[in-house]
């Protein structure tokens, strides 16, 4: 069910898009080759919690992670966090390694790390070994992301 209200809202975005299903993944690396594409073209769309009942998703390039205090500067707050997977799954209508903003129960601001743009980006689809590809560009503008460099590099031995 997860998958098709994600499909349904890709569909609605009006953006071209490629649905994967692959199966269960595990590691970026997998999940990278299983798609047919470079790790740093996943997309992990992260739900981040800014305060009391108010959410936001970050598209998180695979190949990288969240700066905790780029966002914070950005956000201009003091604090940030991830919210546990139940609440998580409250907040967007997905569990942990599905989330996408497209179909979300709540429409939460977007902030996408500027290394989304320009190229492919393959981001969950609702069900889990299910990835939407769609252009990054496209990405970014149909969901009316805040662009910014949020991440860092992911050691290589992560990666």
């Amino acid at each position: 069910m997860s998958e098709a209200r994600a499909v349904a809202a890709l569909e609605a975005a009006g953006i071209p898009f490629e649905i994967s299903r692959y199966g269960r993944a595990g590691s970026l690396r997998e999940s990278a080759e299983l798609r047919g594409i470079d790790p740093s073209q996943v997309v992990k769309s992260l739900v981040v919690r800014r305060g009391e009942g108010d959410y936001l998703f970050v598209l998180v390039p695979g190949d990288r992670t969240i700066s905790w205090a780029k966002l914070r500067a950005l956000l201009g707050v003091k604090r940030v966090s991830m919210p546990d997977a139940e609440v998580a799954r409250e907040v967007t209508g997905y569990e942990r390694g599905t989330i996408t903003p497209f179909g979300s129960s709540h429409p939460w601001p977007v902030i996408a790390d500027e290394r989304v743009l320009g190229g492919p980006a393959s981001l969950g689809a609702g069900a889990h070994g299910v990835s939407a590809t769609v252009d990054g560009d496209a990405l970014v503008e149909v969901l009316g992301a805040q662009v910014a460099d949020v991440t860092d590099p992911l050691p290589a031995e992560r990666v």
